[in-house]
């Protein structure tokens, strides 16, 4: 058996006796709120946030064009009242009934795959193709359209908190975008 040297014995005892910082308790303080009155008079909070959270500030607000037909908004309004949380994989199909519903278009659209909508919307319903490139800088009630090489691509309306088809989504689809559509 091998002798242990002095000095590593020494060595694991100040190791082991050195003194360490104590713990100080770690008391969390409650979240400051920001007190208000709403509209209706009833006292309001909300959480003050003091630092970056991606997951809840997204993007800003999606603003109201003029230009474009009131009836394009009332279709985003409907559009997110019948959209689920998650996909069906049923987004022209959604797209379309709420364009219906809200009178924008006066028939069903014809075509199967969501990346041939903006060429029918423009030839047979007298939709233009904004000048937006960036799916966030689309008005309220724009249709958005995205392609896909393989699948039948993907069609949205924007609404004023986010993007919806046959689900509501607070960022639009990762898809390219062929183009932001909508109606004078």
């Amino acid at each position: 058996m091998r002798k242990i040297s002095p000095l590593i014995v020494i060595g694991l005892c100040c190791v082991a006796f050195y003194p360490r910082p104590a713990a100080a308790l770690v008391m969390s303080a409650p979240k400051p709120k920001f007190v208000y009155k709403d509209a209706a008079g009833k006292k309001q909070s909300v959480e003050i946030v003091d630092k970056y959270q991606p997951k809840k500030i997204v993007r800003p607000f999606a603003g109201n064009d003029s230009k474009i037909d009131p009836k394009l908004r009332r279709a985003a309004t409907i559009a997110e009242e019948r959209a689920r949380a998650h996909s069906l994989s049923k987004c022209w199909h959604y797209v379309k009934e709420a364009l219906v519903a809200a009178g924008v278009v006066s028939s069903r659209p014809k075509t199967p795959l969501a990346k041939q909508a903006g060429q029918e919307l423009v030839s047979d319903y007298g939709f233009k193709k904004l000048a937006v490139s960036n799916p966030y800088e689309a008005p309220v009630g724009a249709v958005l359209v995205y392609g896909a090489r393989k699948a039948a691509g993907h069609v949205e309306i924007r609404t004023q908190g986010g993007f919806v088809s046959d689900f509501r989504s607070k960022t639009p689809s990762r898809r390219p975008l062929i183009g932001v559509f909508a109606k004078n």
